[in-house]
């Protein structure tokens, strides 16, 4: 056994840029899991950056001067920001606070409809097993109810914090803009000269997942903006809620947008029934995903991410249940980093002493 885990240690950590790879993901990992939540601000202020960058690099190939670039890009992300907190959240937070109230409405109408299959189908279900579900569904509801309550009253205590964070984050925004290249000349300068293989899975980081980040952002917000439009002009309720839900969905491949049109159709059909309002809706609704799915994702994404479905999906899983919404947004590029470091890896040759002596 220690011959062959000594045959293995020398197969892939025979290089030293190997082992400092691993020392450096190691400590990174460490940070993240111990001080993450400290370092939050920070964490956010490198990713807002590194999604502006491309930005600061269009206007500087225009000519125009690195602080006059900075400094423009700053104020359009400050613009934005604000747009989102003036206007955006508070009309969202009110129409769902709207469904919230409107849910007794909905599970009253759910349970008269639920009713129907045990007339329908007395073999299969019964009056009792659909009150079951349905009271099982009220606990549910009462439950969110709580919680909501509870985080209300809890969020008091941290208005303080979210005020440092909206001062904080856009400062250190500015400087990882401004002082970008300084810094990671920096940081560059602490690492060993020979550094073939960091260099290897650096570029075929930057190649993919700067496009894939930035991409999607711009993804979300063409889809989001799209819905909300075809969704007010069409006068669904939530349209703000459900349109955010639907840019959000694009998240997750493959089941991001199975599970956000169950609430689109639920919502429409409680609001019009069978008609052809609701008709209308999901076929707009069917042409959006369409159009993102055809038309928007292929000329976002020219460098595609090679990852297999299963390997996008694992990832998914495994980074959303670890980090939840950001484990969810980079589980694709953490995903391609670990690809990228897997093939950029050194392997060492099989030793003849592989071969048993005679």
């Amino acid at each position: 056994m220690r011959k062959i885990f000594s045959k293995w240690i020398d197969r892939y950590f025979s290089d030293e840029e190997a082992v400092l790879l691993f020392v450096l993901l190691g400590g990174a990992l460490l940070i993240i899991l111990t001080l993450g939540q400290m370092l939050t601000p920070v964490f956010a202020g490198l990713i807002l950056a590194f999604l502006m960058q491309g930005a600061v690099s269009w206007l500087e190939s225009r000519k125009l001067s690195h602080i006059l670039s900075v400094s423009l890009v700053f104020m359009l992300f400050v613009s934005v920001t604000l747009a989102l907190l003036l206007f955006v959240l508070p009309l969202v937070w009110r129409q769902a606070g709207n469904l919230f109230n409107e849910l007794p409405r909905i599970l009253s109408e759910v349970q008269q409809l639920a009713l129907l299959l045990p007339k329908q189908y007395p073999d299969m279900i019964s009056v009792a097993q659909v009150n079951e579900l349905i009271n099982s569904a009220a606990a549910e509801l009462s439950k969110v109810g709580q919680w909501v309550v509870t985080f209300s009253l809890n969020s008091i205590g941290s208005v303080v914090a979210l005020l440092i964070y909206f001062v904080l984050v856009p400062i250190l925004v500015f400087f990882f803009l401004k002082d970008g290249k300084a810094l990671s000349s920096w940081w560059a300068s602490l690492l060993p000269a020979k550094r073939e293989m960091m260099t290897k899975v650096w570029d075929e980081m930057d190649d993919q997942i700067a496009n894939y980040i930035r991409g999607k952002v711009i993804e979300i917000l063409i889809v989001g903006v799209a819905t909300y439009v075809a969704f007010a002009v069409l006068g669904i309720n939530y349209a703000a809620l459900l349109a955010i839900m639907v840019g959000l969905s694009v998240l997750i491949p493959y089941i991001g947008a199975a599970l956000v049109t169950l609430p689109v159709a639920l919502i429409a059909f409680f609001q019009w029934g069978w008609t052809n309002e609701f008709m209308v809706l999901m076929a707009a609704y069917g042409i959006i995903q369409a159009l993102d799915g055809n038309v928007l994702v292929p000329l976002l994404f020219s460098e595609a991410v090679n990852l297999h479905p299963v390997s996008i999906i694992i990832a998914v899983l495994l980074f959303g249940g670890l980090w939840g919404f950001w484990g969810v947004f980079f589980a694709i590029p953490l995903a391609t980093l670990i690809k990228a470091i897997l093939s950029a890896w050194p392997k060492a040759p099989k030793l003849s002493q592989d071969v048993p002596e005679s």
